[in-house]
């Protein structure tokens, strides 16, 4: 009994260390308009009450499960996927998972410096306007034409993605060009196998570009879906005066949401059709989706030269081929020709009492003579004929 009492609390320390090395992480940033950070140890259904969002969603930012690339607009949130970068986008605040990771960390840093900037200077031409009232109308126009707060920080993930693939890439080239010309002066296994794991490598990079440049084009070919990343605009719409609805009640007050409302409803009291108009979105990701594009072409290019040294290693092996195969034939065609000799020494070297052994010895080197003929014209035509056949060359 004592012995198994003490068996227990070893097996629960056991699953206990398993539970630990499966669970996952529940750690979140949250970043708003003015730069500000607080770290949320909460689990899913918190996240989900915050920022109004389905299960659905938020099960597309699980690090455990495996999701492609995606870039969702949702009524109230832009939920974004792309490689590490795991992001609930809301008109106010930026959730980031996993903020200690060291692909993440520099996404935050980035974050904080580029949200706020846009509100800085809006203070300052608040200033302005108390000192010069007559540059009011300029100021509303630039304030029309601000950038949203989640298109900066869909710029920062965007970004980020996108010089963190091209920077993979560029690794990739660093290491594959000289792997590729030291496998065309020197085949070797070493530098087969090498060859062979960077050929890998670039596949499944090539497959991770190829899923983030699929998902901006998706979002370039459809108008709807980009408009339903504008959540500010549906914010201010949803509080303009035109509009029946109020503010939702699980947004906290701000003054930003406050400004940009106002300039919003200025903004769709001009007219309807500005509320469709997603060219300025579409200017961001078309940039973008530039860049990733480079990014594939480089890989394309990759793999091509790939290709082509491939092809050149075959040509090199299939003529150390023909060689071998020459070599074969003409072993082949000397041991034909020994079997020749061996045959007529066998015929002569018999202990048969033979009336023409006797006084017949001048016949011998006719006999050499007339066997070395044959041999030769023996090889001579398997040469031809091999010749004839292509099997080896002239």
């Amino acid at each position: 009994m004592a012995r198994e009492a003490y068996l227990v609390p070893v097996v629960e320390a056991q699953v206990a260390t398993l539970k630990k090395k499966t669970a996952v992480t529940t750690s979140w940033i949250s970043i708003d308009a003015k730069g500000q950070s607080v770290i949320l140890d909460v689990d899913k259904y918190a996240i989900m009450r915050r920022v109004q969002v389905h299960a659905r969603d938020l099960r597309i930012l699980d690090p455990m499960l495996s999701y492609p690339s995606t870039i969702l607009g949702r009524e109230k949130v832009i939920v974004l996927n792309l490689e590490h970068i795991k992001a609930i986008i809301t008109a106010e605040e930026v959730l980031l998972r996993d903020p200690y990771d060291d692909n993440v960390i520099p996404i935050v840093a980035e974050l904080k410096r580029r949200l706020p900037q846009d509100n800085l200077t809006c203070q300052d031409q608040g200033e302005e306007e108390e000192e010069h009232p007559s540059a009011r109308n300029d100021m509303d126009t630039e304030e029309e034409n601000e950038f949203p707060f989640e298109f900066r920080a869909l710029e920062v993930a965007l970004e980020a993605i996108c010089s963190f693939l091209d920077a993979r890439t560029r690794e990739l080239e660093i290491d594959a060009y000289p792997a590729l010309d030291e496998l065309t002066s020197k085949i070797s296994s070493r530098n087969l196998d090498r060859v062979r794991k960077l050929k890998s490598a670039m596949t499944r990079l090539t497959n991770r570009v190829q899923k983030v440049r699929d998902e901006l084009e998706q979002l370039l070919d459809d108008d709807d879906d980009m408009t339903d990343l504008y959540l500010s605009r549906k914010l201010a719409g949803a509080c303009s005066p035109v509009s029946s609805f109020s503010v939702p009640s699980w947004y906290p007050p701000s003054p930003t949401i406050g400004s940009k409302i106002s300039r919003t409803s200025r903004a769709s009291a001009v007219t309807v059709e500005e509320d469709n108009d997603v060219e300025e979105l579409e200017m961001l990701l078309e940039a973008y989706f530039m860049q990733i594009d480079s990014t594939l072409n480089k890989l394309t290019t990759l793999r091509e030269y790939i290709d082509d040294t491939e092809d050149y290693i075959n040509i090199q092996l299939d003529n150390h081929r023909n060689q071998l195969i020459q070599l074969e034939l003409f072993v082949s065609s000397g041991t034909v020709c020994l079997s020749i000799y061996s045959l007529v020494a066998a015929i002569f070297g018999m202990n048969i009492p033979y009336t023409w052994k006797e006084g017949h010895e001048y016949m011998f080197k006719w006999v050499v003579i007339l066997t070395g003929l044959l041999c030769t014209s023996t090889f001579t035509s398997i040469v031809s004929y091999a010749r004839h056949k292509g099997l080896i060359g002239s």
